[in-house]
């Protein structure tokens, strides 16, 4: 790579590329977080309003009681890298009003086939994402 006597490279300047490096670094470390509020799910589906991961995964929504502890799965969704907005997921079950939800993210490694939802309750493939020890999460009611 050679500089021109004006601080370019073919005519980018140097700002401009250490720029760019710093604005993918910080994408790569946003905030991971799954945001979502109560809802009616008796079409069939639950949604996240945003959700942020920093590599491919998916969106999990597993039931869950008042002791806010992690159960089975009723649904996924594959979320990409960055920030997903409006994430649907379909529901593998019928859920009650009333009943609680837990959308998690989850990662897309472990398995055996990338693209396939792989985590069953406890499992390593394709599960839970941790922040400090902590599920990236929220709890919803069905409505």
């Amino acid at each position: 790579m050679k500089f021109a006597h004006n601080g370019t490279i073919a005519g980018v300047t140097l700002s401009a590329i250490l720029l760019a490096g710093t604005a993918a670094f910080a994408a790569s470390h946003a905030t991971l977080m799954v945001e979502g509020s109560d809802q009616d799910v008796s079409g069939g589906s639950v949604t996240a309003s945003k959700v942020v991961a920093a590599d491919d995964g998916w969106l999990v929504v597993h039931r869950t009681g008042d002791d806010m502890k992690p159960g089975p799965v009723v649904g996924h969704a594959p979320v990409k890298a960055g920030e997903n907005m409006d994430v649907t997921a379909p529901l593998d079950e019928s859920v009650a009003s009333g009943d609680k939800l837990m959308l998690m993210l989850h990662g897309e490694e472990g398995g055996m086939k990338a693209g396939e939802f792989e985590y069953t309750l406890g499992a390593k493939e394709d599960g839970p994402v941790k922040v400090d020890g902590k599920l990236v999460m929220t709890v919803i009611s069905a409505k």
